[in-house]
């Protein structure tokens, strides 16, 4: 996602083993679907990483300093390509737990509202 028109993701690893079965969705995802993500996004360095013996898995690096990694083992190449356009249209922020579901600047002086609340 662009953030003031800049786009967030600067670099998206592909990291897979050329044996392990539970490779078998990523690699399947990079004959077919990995160079139109190339083509489409210009600006982003897609690089592929063979390891050997690990489970395959997405990290992406953000133009904040933040990275993120999915773990894509025993997925297809369609849920491959899911996560990586969630990462590619991520803002590369944290995540924050908001304490309520009810955020405001001024809070009511009289409570929040509730479906219990009888009148």
């Amino acid at each position: 996602m662009s953030l003031r028109g800049v786009w967030q993701l600067q670099k998206l690893i592909v990291s897979y083993c050329d044996w392990g079965g539970s490779s078998r969705g990523i690699r399947a995802f990079m004959e077919t679907h990995l160079p139109s993500i190339q083509e489409s996004n210009p600006r982003v360095e897609v690089v592929t990483e063979l390891i050997r013996g690990q489970h395959p898995h997405l990290k992406a690096f953000y133009r904040n300093k933040n990275e993120r990694v999915v773990c894509v083992k025993n997925m297809t190449q369609e849920d491959v390509l899911l996560h990586a356009t969630r990462l590619r249209n991520a803002l590369g922020r944290k995540v924050i737990k908001l304490k309520t579901r009810h955020v405001t600047k001024h809070p009511s002086v009289q409570g929040t509202w509730t479906t219990a609340l009888k009148l």
